[in-house]
């Protein structure tokens, strides 16, 4: 970082970093000076205050992130599971007909790209026979969920010590 130079009397009308233009070219200004406007941080700095190195350096992302470590929440084995989107139940009706027609791409990007492709293009008429799978298996989830949650909130499912899986 550059020091500062004292302004002198014929800086002071302008905040360039080269002398003043009205005035002729002497030796005092032949020196060209580099003035920065500093903030209020970069004043301290400069003045030897306390300055802690969180106020002067911005924290990088991967120092925020293992200072924000997510809780691990278990794992409920009995809990249901969220059902496929319509999207999905189409995917799996899609990879057999395109394995059929293609038998020599292999990669699941390519299929993938193909799936998705497919689906922008269908109509909504098309995509009814998914979106009707996909409803009645969340309306089986969210009944399944509440019954499940039923069990929990009485106590029925809960695992004592010598019920666990893990006995020797």
């Amino acid at each position: 970082m550059a020091k500062k130079a004292p302004k002198s009397e014929n800086d002071r009308s302008s905040s360039t970093s080269v002398a003043s233009a009205k005035s002729p070219p002497t030796a005092s200004n032949h020196q060209m000076v580099l003035r920065m406007k500093s903030s209020e941080k970069m004043k301290k700095i400069a003045q030897g205050s306390d300055v802690s190195e969180s106020e002067t350096r911005p924290k990088s992302k991967s120092r925020l992130k293992s200072k924000q470590k997510k809780k691990k929440t278990k794992i409920d084995a009995k809990m249901p599971k969220k059902p496929p989107t319509a999207f999905f139940y189409f995917l799996e009706d899609f990879r057999k007909e395109f394995q059929e027609q293609n038998p020599d791409i292999k990669s699941m990007r390519d299929i993938g790209k193909a799936c998705g492709e497919k689906w922008k293009t269908m109509t909504y008429e098309e995509k009814v026979k998914y979106y009707d799978i996909a409803t009645e298996k969340r309306a089986e989830f969210d009944t399944a969920m509440a019954e499940y949650n039923k069990r929990k909130e009485s106590g029925e499912d809960e695992e004592t010590e010598d019920d666990s899986e893990y006995d020797e």
